[in-house]
């Protein structure tokens, strides 16, 4: 686990629908070869929807980006090969098929990287802007934080009413006083 500040996120394109099987031969590579230093993290972002079918509300989870898998590795032209050639894979995402690793802005902005309660330096009352998401760029009061689930629940200004909205850690920061 040493290995683990080499690591950067990469992105992998597959064929459409087809990210979980993507995901699940990924980790079955990882046992069979014993990749454990090589490949840290394997993501799919996620995010709920409300949809109404027959009058009826339903929260959904879908996809942030279809038809794409992230991963957390040191790269290797090996192990790149070896990823390629799993089924559903059609290449990385980079010049000419080419690896590239997405910056730390990239990486914030996707929300790959959970932030802990020891880097979570907001706390209740403080004015902060969303930064992704259905409500991205409104600005809102922290009102309650839960370490637990890294969420926070704030207070929004929406259509003349005061709205809580209970968002994750990394979809808010901090505004400068």
């Amino acid at each position: 686990m040493e290995n683990m500040e080499l690591a950067k996120w990469y992105v992998i394109r597959t064929y459409s629908a087809y990210e979980t099987l993507v995901k699940k031969n990924i980790e079955s590579m990882i046992s069979l070869n014993g990749l454990q230093d090589s490949i840290f993290d394997i993501a799919i972002p996620t995010e709920e929807d409300i949809v109404e079918k027959n009058g009826k509300r339903k929260v959904v989870e879908r996809k942030k980006f279809p038809g794409y898998v992230y991963l957390k590795m040191i790269y290797t032209e090996p192990l790149g090969y070896l990823i390629k050639k799993i089924r559903g894979v059609s290449g990385f995402v980079g010049p000419e098929g080419k690896a590239l690793p997405l910056t730390t802005d990239e990486v914030k902005r996707i929300g790959l990287e959970k932030i802990t309660a020891a880097d979570f330096h907001i706390e209740i009352g403080d004015n902060v802007r969303i930064v992704s998401g259905p409500l991205e760029t409104f600005l809102a009061v922290v009102d309650e934080i839960y370490a637990d689930k890294q969420k926070v629940k704030v207070i929004v200004q929406m259509f003349g009413r005061q709205t809580p909205v209970e968002l994750e850690f990394n979809q808010i920061e901090k505004l400068a006083n």
